[in-house]
């Protein structure tokens, strides 16, 4: 009887911190998407430079003022080689999704970053060189197929957009690569990761928001004819934003790789579908088509993935990230942190 109760509290404890991942998720897009269209606030550098410091105060409150959550202490000097280049890549990576926001729909948009997986494939296998059974290369058909069949019927199309959302996936990938090689030895969570990322994202965008959005900012405040009103539409998008990031530590902790990965791909459905109930942009049979085949891809995706790692010691699978700088060099390089989410 004690058993079956847990049973039933575990299964209530993983679809409620799933629904509340998925609303938290949800409402950050479609607030953010609704701040470029409805409010006509075309500044998504600025934007995200809200979105930093709504998660820089609320990753202090959560860690060092209602102390819900351990510091992880991490040396000084590790903060500037290993924190700071994965600062670099996260605060690129959230600016291209805001400008994919502001150029396309956001079923496009999300269905283009579920393109993440493959180019986190292909950008390993390029640059080390890396192993992959024959089944996830397999598993990525159907996600380039869907890509390329949305891409191709969207009705919505923007070059611009869709190379930011592109581009994002990229940056996903790169920031996920990263994190193995520069934050090992530190065991993160999504709160901790945010305590010590944003700050470092804020001072990367600030100085670039400022120079090239801080006019438009001013002339889009004496112009708009409720400016006070949507500014706490754009503040509250980032206080959404930071505590998606604590909706997504509690996710990870309550459910299985599997459902989390399940649970992923439907989230994309849903905030497809909301969406498009609310702005109403169109969309073809074959781009719902496309759509649905690149979910289903990345279900797949996930599902080898976890074949795999389930796999008895001795069975060949993919190498670990490399560790030390010698071999991360050629990834440094090769995607130019000068100049690149």
């Amino acid at each position: 009887m004690e058993d079956g109760r847990l049973l039933q509290w575990d299964v209530f404890r993983s679809l409620l911190a799933i629904l509340q991942w998925w609303g938290f998720n949800v409402t950050v897009i479609i607030i953010n998407k609704w701040i470029f269209q409805k409010l006509d606030f075309k500044f998504p550098l600025s934007v995200s430079c809200v979105h930093f410091i709504c998660s820089s105060i609320g990753a202090y409150l959560v860690i060092k003022v209602l102390k819900l959550k351990p510091l992880i202490v991490v040396d000084p000097e590790d903060r500037w080689k290993r924190i700071f280049p994965m600062s670099f890549v996260f605060c690129i990576n959230i600016v291209l999704g805001n400008v994919s926001l502001r150029y396309i729909p956001v079923s496009f948009m999300q269905t283009i970053k579920s393109f993440t997986p493959a180019t986190t494939v292909v950008l390993q296998w390029l640059v080390w060189r890396k192993y992959f059974d024959w089944r996830i290369w397999v598993s990525l058909v159907p996600i380039v197929g869907g890509i390329l069949l949305t891409s191709i019927t969207e009705l919505s199309f923007n070059m611009l957009g869709f190379c930011a959302a592109l581009f994002g996936c990229l940056a996903t990938s790169t920031k996920t690569i990263l994190a193995e090689s520069l934050l090992h030895g530190y065991k993160f969570d999504s709160i901790n990761t945010v305590y010590y990322m944003a700050p470092f994202a804020t001072m990367i965008l600030g100085v670039p928001a400022l120079l090239l959005e801080g006019n438009g900012v001013m002339n889009w405040f004496h112009t708009h004819p409720s400016p006070w009103a949507a500014l706490i539409i754009i503040f509250s998008s980032g206080v959404l934003a930071f505590c998606l990031n604590f909706s997504i530590f509690y996710v990870i902790h309550s459910t299985t790789a599997v459902t989390f990965n399940v649970a992923g791909n439907l989230k994309v459905a849903v905030a497809v579908l909301i969406s498009w109930l609310i702005f109403q942009n169109p969309i073809s049979g074959l781009n719902a088509v496309g759509c649905g085949i690149t979910l289903v891809g990345c279900t797949f995706y996930g599902y080898v993935r976890h074949m795999l790692s389930q796999q008895p010691p001795g069975t060949p699978r993919t190498p670990r990230t490399p560790r030390n700088r010698m071999e991360l060099l050629p990834l440094v390089n090769n995607d130019k942190f000068d100049d690149k989410v």
